[in-house]
């Protein structure tokens, strides 16, 4: 799935186009590695997302196209 539909499905970025800038603006890591909207995830990867003085970190859990609003949390864990 790619990284940008991951963020919105799964709700830690409310839109796909927010998704998307904060990737080309640099503010998003998978695995240590500076990522962009496109690129591939897979269970198990770690994202870090930066918001101004907000540093959040996720392992993604599980790969769903669609998750209700209460399922969408299951799709990760929260590490920091």
């Amino acid at each position: 799935m790619r990284l940008d539909k991951f963020l919105k499905v799964s709700r830690i970025i409310k839109r796909r186009t927010v998704a998307n800038d904060a990737c080309d603006a640099g503010r998003v890591t998978v695995n240590g590695k500076v990522a962009k909207a496109g690129q591939t995830l897979k269970e198990g990867d770690t994202l870090e997302i930066r918001f101004g003085e907000k540093h959040s970190s996720y392992l993604v859990l599980s790969l769903d196209e669609r998750a209700a609003r209460g399922d969408a949390a299951s799709l990760y864990q929260v590490l920091e």
